[in-house]
């Protein structure tokens, strides 16, 4: 009976040590853009391999500035969105990335070796 309830246990706290580990992981996930005024400011991290959120909504004709946090390293720091010709390192987390996006649509950005990816979404 002791070995049974220890073996429950076990599978009890393995579930939810998976549960608590791999939930609320969507990748897909969206920013939250904090600011004040006209400038948008983002805040980016590295997860899973890729930028985390993989998805930033911003409104269009509105600067954004950009960082990258402290769990951004390697050529994720090497920040592009070839469609504007916005390419920039940003070698600590207050280093800061700035632009605008000029008019509504997805804006695909990535680290300079395609890497890292994700879209901007302009309103």
């Amino acid at each position: 009976m002791k070995n049974t309830t220890i073996i429950a246990l076990i599978g009890i706290l393995v579930i939810g040590g998976a549960l608590f580990l791999f939930t609320g992981n969507d990748s897909s996930q969206t920013n939250t853009v904090v600011g004040t005024g006209d400038l948008q400011k983002i805040t980016l991290s590295e997860k899973n391999y890729n930028y985390y959120p993989q998805v930033l909504k911003v409104k269009a004709g509105q600067p954004v500035e950009l960082t990258l946090d402290s769990s951004v390293s390697g050529c994720y720091r090497s920040f592009a969105i070839k469609e504007l010709g916005v390419v920039q390192y940003a070698r600590t987390p207050k280093d800061t990335i700035q632009f605008t996006l000029p008019k509504p649509g997805n804006y695909k950005f990535s680290c300079t070796m395609g890497m890292g990816t994700g879209t901007l979404v302009a309103e």
